[in-house]
């Protein structure tokens, strides 16, 4: 009976406690303008897609996924190629002007997923060779452009994360 109680003391509460991700979008709403929410939509995308880039690269290489690399005509397409058509599109978005799209959160996701994958093969852009899986230095690229990523999403909007971490905090302590 007491258990039962408690149960019902506790759903109550919840009811009007907001959910967490609700809170996280109050924060976000509260704690940043419109220009840091695409900034932060930039960098996620981009270590998210350099990530994927990297995971999809090693398993085609190592025989674990069941794909292959992409071709046309026989012509193996790099990754950098969709980025450079990426960032072709992001640019018509831009030059084009229209204020709805300027500086909105998914051109901004888009423009970080286009250079993340020029940035994971910038070395065969750079040499004209395919130095892709060479081992010097491919391990502190990797590393770096991750830490470069995570480093860029904080301090688009440090405020923002402090914030989110308050109230992360608040609403573990009930």
């Amino acid at each position: 009976m007491r258990e039962n109680a408690k149960q019902r003391e506790c759903d109550e509460r919840d009811e009007w406690r907001p959910g967490l991700m609700q809170r996280w979008r109050e924060t976000l709403d509260e704690h940043t303008t419109y220009t840091q929410r695409s900034l932060l939509a930039t960098w996620l995308s981009f270590g998210v897609t350099f990530g994927a880039a990297r995971l999809i690269t090693h398993g085609i290489r190592s025989g674990r996924l069941p794909w292959g690399n992409v071709s046309a005509g026989g012509t193996h397409l790099h990754h950098y190629n969709f980025g450079i058509a990426t960032l072709a599109g992001v640019g018509l978005v831009a030059v084009r002007g229209d204020a709805q799209y300027v500086g909105h959160p998914g051109v901004g996701a888009a423009y970080g997923a286009g250079a993340a994958l020029i940035a994971d093969e910038f070395a065969l852009l750079l040499d004209l060779k395919d130095v892709y899986w060479a081992k010097q230095g491919r391990i502190s690229v990797d590393i770096s452009l991750g830490i470069i990523s995570v480093l860029g999403l904080y301090l688009s909007a440090a405020p923002f994360w402090h914030e989110l971490t308050r109230v992360t905090r608040q609403h573990a302590r009930g």
